[in-house]
């Protein structure tokens, strides 16, 4: 109540949660029927109950090895000998054994200190015990690393950055604990990754940004680019002939499971179209929901046509730069697979129309069409929002610019 006057109900908040909750069931509903089970998805994978400890490098040397198959010449023929590198290591127990580094490494890139992995075979009726190289140890770099990125976050952004980054741990859960074991159980992979894909922007906007008509219209434009991502790219994979095995994990992984055909590769790569658009379409939704809150607060006696043509100056800049930063993400990541095309010096046409190059193709365009649409959408609902929501209280003839009750708790 205001005054002993009873508040009339906020139209607004009425329909954003009308249009929010039949997703957020859907959502629970999902979860719930997709749910993988408890069991190992080890189909076709012989376990050789092998372990792998860390160790020390105690000496490296440099010595000659026999040739094998990766290391075979640009004219096709295999060298009797190769320079390879024994290494001398300690385990935790104080054992020390000799391995073999894989080719590409010097003695002097392995100094005394270095850590690394192995694999340790224990011994069988038939075999001795056997340690092979694994690879580096990498914990460290990366742990000061990702605390570097952590303090980073909080130092400029505070606690919004906090949240931001529990948010980025919530995500990762589900991607680890639901969607992967849920893929690998067989379930739908469109499915998955729609349903998986809502719980993440949930949690991850509402921690970062808040509870908030703002935060709901962000959430509102990335549901929808969502389900155009799923849609194009279902058309796009169908229309261009994708597979889902153009790359050789792919094939292991569809060797080695066992139960996933040719559609539901298909499926497992529309999973990713639209896991990769997460990230650009929570940027692009957010801030152009921002934008319109921002504009409207400076200029509340805007017309909703106005605010809409102002809001999309915005966007048709946010479109450009996002759309270079799609593609060059995309180009970096597919940089082997380019420079292994320009080796075999194949037609253009014919090079950017194979199957790991295509794939490449479709993620970028489909991404780079449904952020785009979902500029003007979210745009369109956030000016609706925020043009019919009530401004409360003392600050009702507010100056321009001053703190509003608008973008309250929805």
């Amino acid at each position: 109540m205001i005054g002993g006057v009873p508040r009339r109900p906020d139209r607004t908040a009425i329909l954003l949660a009308a249009i929010l909750l039949p997703f957020a069931l859907a959502t629970v509903v999902g979860l719930v029927l997709l749910r993988p089970t408890a069991q190992a998805h080890t189909s076709g994978i012989v376990d050789t109950g092998a372990d792998y400890p860390l160790a020390t490098v105690i000496s490296a040397r440099d010595d000659k090895c026999q040739g094998a198959n990766e290391d075979r010449l640009p004219d096709g023929t295999v060298p009797a000998t190769v320079q390879c590198i024994a290494v001398v290591v300690a385990l935790a127990s104080g054992t020390q054994v000799e391995v073999w580094a894989p080719s590409g490494y010097d003695a002097a890139s392995l100094p005394p200190g270095t850590r690394v992995v192995l694999a340790h075979y224990p011994a069988t009726s038939t075999e001795d015990e056997v340690y092979v190289w694994q690879d580096f140890d990498r914990a460290v770099p990366l742990g000061v690393l990702a605390g570097a990125f952590a303090l980073v976050v909080i130092a400029v952004a505070g606690m919004r950055g906090m949240r931001a980054l529990v948010g980025l741990g919530l995500a990762f859960g589900v991607i680890g604990w639901y969607m992967l074991p849920a893929l690998l159980d067989g379930r739908n992979p469109v499915a998955v990754g729609l349903v998986s894909s809502a719980t993440i922007m949930v949690a991850v906007l509402y921690l970062a940004h808040g509870v908030s008509r703002r935060t709901t219209t962000a959430l509102l434009g990335t549901l929808a680019g969502l389900l155009v991502a799923a849609g194009l790219g279902a058309v796009a994979a169908w229309a261009a002939r994708i597979n889902g095995i153009a790359t050789e994990d792919a094939y292991r992984v569809a060797q080695l499971t066992g139960h996933l055909d040719a559609a539901a590769l298909r499926g497992v790569f529309i999973c990713g179209v639209i896991l990769a658009g997460l990230g650009v379409l929570n940027d692009v939704t957010i801030t152009q929901a921002s934008a319109v809150w921002e504009l409207h607060a400076s200029a509340p006696g805007t017309t909703r046509r106005a605010l809409f043509s102002r809001a999309m100056r915005i966007g048709r800049d946010h479109i450009a730069s996002t759309v270079y930063t799609i593609a060059f993400a995309y180009a970096g990541a597919a940089l082997p697979v380019l420079m292994l095309l320009s080796v075999y010096r194949l037609p253009l046409l014919q090079t950017i129309s194979s199957g790991a190059f295509a794939e490449e193709i479709v993620r970028t365009l489909v991404g780079s069409i449904s952020l785009v649409l979902a500029i003007p959408l979210t745009t369109a609902i956030a000016v609706t929002v925020v043009a019919a929501s009530p401004v409360r209280g003392r600050h009702a003839g507010r100056e321009p610019g001053a703190h509003s009750h608008v973008d309250e708790v929805a």
